[in-house]
């Protein structure tokens, strides 16, 4: 393990510039699924090197290399053939085409060949076109049309992520500007979309391979910490392996794997800044991870680690019964091991761990053809809001004043917090009570007087964090919300409901004043 952990710390994501063949896509998306129509890759593969020959990229490849590495990432997060074949054919009217008439005369040609499947996925892409730094309201526009695009069909932003990945692995030979605008793309808007959508190592390939040109000193710090510490935390997980195979054995439970897992870099940058900059701070630089059958297997495997060795208070933290807003599962908890060192340990079944590698992608692999999955659903709902959210606000400067927040309420990482009757509230990172308390109702929100959170009595500003128990206290007589609220609150629901709350109470005031007589004064 020493050396794979080492090795992807030094390398940093670098590429692989070899042309993959044909026969290699086949090979992986064969692996993944057995009865894929090959036949139809096949032909894609042909069409998409025929309508690239010629084309070069700035990094003196053929630009077809790009497409089929495309292609086979999606072959690898084991999605189905009918996406492999739109990843190999997402460039082709953008890129091939010189006007828009052009355009749709290729998307009418590949639905004739390909199917309107397929066709309606390139579509998308092709529509989405490039989300860009060119001014604010530029940008504003391309994010409204990427999640319009999305929300309509959300297998489109896989061909996305794909796209974007093998596009940021080719970033040194791109000029500035236009190399940092690419990678605040990703690092902005691809990584915490795929973060919602479940998606962990997705999320974290965008962000270290944008980082690294985002913020090219903080990263170089960072990687020179990995390295520099994950040797002799691998040779001692090499150690604690073996001893929990013998644990494992000993209480007859199966373990598919074990293996260790180095931190991802930018999340370990994020990590440090919480800890003021200490590396001893950070307890899960390498952590072990248990994958067993089942989730029963899953709780004695936590049971037969706590027998061993002493978890850390506070520590322990069950995703499998409480899962996180995005589906993700596991069991984390962190232990004092031989010689006192802590080392965090992850037990996840084989589902639960496809799932928290690619998130509402594996649904595509354990869903059946045609068949609607609420799991879906509930994942791209928060998408489907944003879109609608966005056609309600037809003003562009009104949108420009909301963007930020629009940017907490749909980016931020996501906590769950629970009612007194066991109500699951799903909510943005750093949320009050009172963000709280307009998510169950507005009526709630504006009668708000204050909050017990675990028993105890919290101030209305207090953050939340995941697994609070938050019961909202109320004043039936309480006439409205107070504006201070503004300064501390987090979400635009939130937000929109008290300024409407303040405005009417100040329209209210005004036809006090202003409508109704006042009575004369006698002399």
């Amino acid at each position: 393990m020493r050396v794979t952990l080492v090795k992807i710390a030094k390398t940093a994501y670098t590429k692989n510039c070899r042309m993959i063949s044909k026969e290699q896509l086949l090979t992986t998306l064969k692996e993944n699924h057995p009865d894929a129509n090959l036949g139809l890759v096949e032909r894609a593969y042909d069409y998409a090197e025929h309508a690239h020959s010629g084309q070069m990229r700035l990094s003196g490849e053929p630009y077809f290399t790009h497409v089929v590495a495309t292609a086979r990432r999606l072959a690898q997060w084991r999605l189905p053939e009918n996406l492999v074949a739109a990843g190999l054919l997402h460039d082709v009217p953008e890129d091939t085409a010189k006007t828009p008439q052009e355009v749709e005369e290729k998307l009418k040609d590949i639905a004739m060949h390909f199917g309107s499947d397929i066709a309606s996925l390139v579509e998308g892409v092709t529509k989405l076109g490039k989300v860009q730094y060119h001014g604010i309201e530029r940008y504003v526009e391309n994010l409204r049309k990427m999640f319009m695009a999305v929300a309509k069909d959300v297998r489109v932003v896989f061909i996305k992520f794909a796209d974007r990945i093998d596009n940021l692995h080719d970033l040194d030979s791109v000029p500035e500007p236009k190399r940092t605008r690419i990678a605040k793309e990703a690092l902005e808007i691809y990584a915490p979309v795929a973060n919602r959508l479940g998606m962990g190592a997705i999320k974290g390939e965008l962000e270290d391979l944008a980082f690294k040109f985002v913020q090219p000193q903080e990263y170089e710090w960072a990687l020179g910490l990995l390295v520099e510490r994950a040797p002799s935390k691998e040779e001692y997980l090499e150690t604690i392996k073996k001893a929990i195979e013998q644990d494992l054995n000993k209480y007859h439970i199966p373990a598919i794997s074990i293996h260790g897992r180095v931190k991802r870099l930018y999340s370990l940058y994020n990590k440090l800044l919480e800890k003021n900059r200490d590396i001893n701070k950070v307890y899960d630089l390498v952590a072990e991870r248990i994958i067993v059958p089942t989730v029963q297997d899953c709780y004695a495997t936590l049971g037969a680690l706590h027998q061993k060795w002493t978890p850390l208070k506070g520590r322990i933290k069950d995703y499998i019964a409480q899962p996180k807003p995005n589906g993700y599962q596991s069991l984390h908890t962190t232990v004092f091991c031989e010689d006192g060192e802590i080392v965090e340990f992850q037990i996840r079944t084989q589902k639960m761990h496809e799932k928290a590698e690619f998130g509402i992608a594996a649904h595509w692999f354990y869903v059946e053809k045609g068949k609607k999955s609420v799991e879906i659903d509930q994942h791209v709902k928060w998408l489907k809001d944003l879109a609608e959210l966005q056609k309600n606000i037809q003003d562009r400067s009104k949108f420009l004043e909301t963007l930020e927040s629009l940017k907490i309420d749909f980016f931020k990482n996501r906590i769950f917090v629970f009612t007194p009757k066991g109500d699951v509230i799903d909510l943005p990172e750093e949320a009050t009570p009172v963000d709280l308390a307009y998510a169950i109702h507005t009526e709630i929100g504006d009668r708000c007087t204050g909050a017990r959170v675990n028993d105890q009595m919290a101030g209305l500003d207090m953050k939340l964090k995941s697994g609070d128990v938050v019961e909202i206290v109320t004043d039936k007589n309480r006439k409205g919300p107070s504006p201070d609220w503004l300064k501390f609150i987090k979400t635009t629901h939130a937000r929109d409901k008290i300024k409407e709350s303040v405005r009417k109470t100040k329209l209210s005031g005004w036809r006090l004043r202003n409508i109704i007589p006042r009575k004369s004064v006698k002399k």
